[in-house]
């Protein structure tokens, strides 16, 4: 290394001791001493430890709308709910319980409807296999229904200390089953899809009338809903082949009703005619009599006006028409009657096969 070089650090590193780090950065940190919190100490200690005891227990719940809370104190359930908010409890000596008073709603179906089971927790739906039951002839019949309803918040403690956190099982289930069974019995399969409103009420009735029978009333019940009658394959096919029967009797009661209908407007129309056949010739019968009681009439009253003088002038008359005809026919023959009551007779010699009669 050049001398130059040498001296530089060489002076570099004499000034940097002569200086003891005056500006050279001092990185040492020493722990300061605790001496403590002064005389507020031991509250802050109680404060610190309250704190941990909270954290660590969780002496307090806190409840939302739509729920109930049910304080168990050594195992003994207190009568009185817990409404939505927040409460504060014992830990080791009391439980609280959140229990769900929302509208919750059972199903009871079956096939693709089912599907997967609902968490009756999370969603409040439960979902069960259709009703099995026997209708009044012992044939297998399933029935899908839904069923509304809800805890009864103020009885909410009783009811769960009664029945338990399975009191659904307990007390709608068997009802439902029970109702559904009696009702449907007493119906034939082919009855139960033509009275289905009949059943539907008598079903939601029944069910009503049982729940809130029971002591205490645990159950508020909302609505019953009759949702599908299903029957065996063999009843369909029956029930099938007699509507089809029952359709056809009223296509052929139509037919006959329409056919009766057509002989009938024609009957009506044949009198019709009849009546106006009837009166036409009635008429020409009135007229001919008419016109005959009129001739009469004037013949009456022409004889009447006849007397000796008009007749021989009508036999003058007649006469004058013989000789008139006598110009032609020089060979005929008249004989004339007197009088004028018989007529003249005109006879034709030339051929005696022919002869006429002229007569006024």
């Amino acid at each position: 290394m050049p001398a130059d070089l040498n001296d530089y650090f060489n002076k570099r590193k004499k000034n940097d001791n002569n200086q003891g780090g005056g500006n050279k950065p001092n990185f040492d940190f020493k722990m300061p001493d605790f001496k403590g919190f002064g005389k507020f100490s031991p509250f802050i200690y109680v404060g610190l430890a309250i704190i941990f005891i909270l954290v660590l227990a969780r002496p307090f719940v806190a409840i939302s709308s739509g729920h109930v809370g049910i304080r168990s104190t050594l195992g003994k359930y207190d009568l009185k709910p817990l409404d939505p908010g927040f409460h504060f409890f014992m830990p080791g000596l009391q439980k609280v319980f959140v229990v769900d008073t929302r509208v919750r709603i059972i199903n009871y179906t079956s096939g693709e409807d089912r599907g997967e089971v609902a968490n009756a927790a999370n969603s409040g739906i439960i979902r069960k296999n259709s009703i099995s039951v026997l209708d009044a002839r012992n044939l297998p019949v399933s029935i899908d229904i839904t069923v509304q309803y809800k805890l009864n918040q103020s009885t909410a403690p009783t009811t769960i200390a009664t029945y338990g956190f399975a009191w659904e099982n307990k007390i709608i289930d068997p009802v439902v089953r029970d109702v559904v069974r009696s009702v449907t019995g007493q119906y034939t399969a082919e009855e139960l899809p033509l009275k289905r409103n009949e059943i539907a009420s008598s079903i939601a009735n029944q069910i009503r009338e049982d729940i809130e029978s029971i002591k205490g009333r645990p159950v508020d019940l909302l609505a019953v809903q009759l949702r599908e009658i299903i029957l065996p394959d063999k009843i369909k096919d029956q029930i099938e082949r007699v509507q089809i029967a029952k359709q056809e009797a009223e296509r052929t009661k139509y037919e006959v009703e329409r056919a009766n209908q057509e002989a009938l407007k024609k009957a009506a129309l044949a009198e019709g005619t009849a009546k106006a056949i009837i009166i036409e010739a009635q008429g020409r019968a009135d007229a001919v009599k008419v016109e005959a009681d009129a001739e009469a009439y004037a013949n009456k009253e022409i004889a009447k006006s006849l007397d000796s003088n008009i007749l021989s002038l009508k036999q003058i008359q007649t006469q004058a028409k013989f000789n008139e005809a006598l110009k032609e026919n020089k060979d005929a023959k008249i004989f004339l009657t007197p009088g004028g009551a018989v007529p003249n007779i005109w006879v034709d010699t030339k051929d005696k096969a022919k002869q006429s009669a002229i007569s006024e």
